[in-house]
């Protein structure tokens, strides 16, 4: 009977703290090294994937080593890939020279990063990397949280598989289309 209530109360946790997908990117302010700033909005139209990491952090490393590698692949066809580095004084140089991204680092303060991804900053079940993918369009398809089983043993197919379905879809057009009848 405990391990019932025990199992019900997780689930309502999870349900209470989940962010809600899909949902429209809200904007994002990104700091980057050099003093460089830029908008997360500036970015749409292409397929963007930000990971949230720490430069500390192993599994972090792992997936930033990876996105480099799909930035090369699907760079051409519209993705940008973006990290942004939430842990205290981060050595983003440093992570950008050991992981060799193909992709800029940003720096960012914890509670923002816990706005912009729908998370309680008193929520004891925060693990990195966090890993968000937003459409053309703006709107985030999908937010995984670093012990979420898309990025464990599959993380490669899964991300890959993320990636091609969102790449796939229609890019923005510049212009509104026309409604019909109209000439």
């Amino acid at each position: 009977m405990r391990s019932f209530f025990a199992v019900a109360l997780a689930a309502l946790a999870s349900t209470v703290f989940a962010a809600e997908v899909p949902r429209p990117s809200p904007e994002y302010a990104l700091s980057f090294p050099g003093g460089k700033q830029d908008l997360l909005s500036h970015h749409r139209g292409k397929v963007v994937v930000v990971e949230f990491l720490f430069t500390t952090c192993p599994h972090c490393q792992k997936s930033a080593t990876l996105l480099s590698k799909f930035q090369k692949e699907y760079g051409p066809k519209g993705l940008e890939v973006i990290g942004v580095a939430i842990n205290e004084n981060p050595d983003i140089a440093g992570f950008t020279r050991q992981y060799a991204t193909a992709f800029p680092v940003a720096a960012s303060n914890r509670d923002s990063a816990f706005v912009y991804l729908q998370q309680s900053i008193m929520s004891t079940n925060f693990y990195v990397p966090q890993m968000v993918f937003v459409d053309r369009k703006g709107v985030i398809r999908g937010q995984y949280s670093g012990t979420d089983p898309f990025l464990g043993e599959q993380q490669e197919a899964n991300i890959r598989n993320m990636i091609d379905k969102l790449v796939a879809e229609k890019p923005v057009s510049a212009k509104p289309a026309k409604p019909k009848g109209v000439s």
